[in-house]
């Protein structure tokens, strides 16, 4: 899992120009592969780039991400009361659009963040989308769901 964590999460890296700037999804990284390293140590072996593999990279991926875009929200909601340096929108919506949406609504729920800008909200539903149409995919490749 540590060879196909690392492909994908580098790979994203070097072609998503965004990511290379967000500072929270290099921390995403960071824990996708110590945790990924620890599973395969304590636990079990994977082959690499297998479908049971990649499920549970994706699993993982969610696991993860979700916290971590929690936190970028919170530090963007605490810079904005302090006036200082913001965190870009379009690093919000990235960690949203990796699986860190739900984390980004409890966030905005929570912390009343980025819940009343409406051109914020309309690329926030327009990722929400996304990841249900990723998670459909992902479902019917597997075999999992039937259309």
């Amino acid at each position: 899992m540590v060879i196909t964590a690392s492909v994908i999460l580098i790979g994203l890296l070097l072609f998503l120009r965004p990511l290379q700037k967000n500072s929270f999804y290099l921390l995403h990284c960071a824990i996708v592969i110590l945790g990924a390293y620890f599973i395969e140590t304590h636990y079990f072996k994977v082959t690499p780039f297998v479908p049971k593999t990649l499920l549970l990279f994706v699993v993982y991926q969610f696991i993860v991400i979700n916290p971590v875009t929690y936190l970028a929200y919170w530090v963007d909601k605490r810079a904005a009361v302090r006036g200082e340096w913001r965190i870009p929108e379009r690093n919000l919506h990235m960690l949203e659009m990796l699986g860190g949406w739900s984390g980004a609504l409890l966030a905005q729920k929570i912390l009343h963040h980025k819940n009343k800008k409406k051109s914020y909200q309309n690329e926030f539903a327009f990722v929400l989308i996304m990841q249900v149409g990723f998670v459909v995919a992902v479902l019917y490749s597997l075999g999992i769901l039937k259309i």
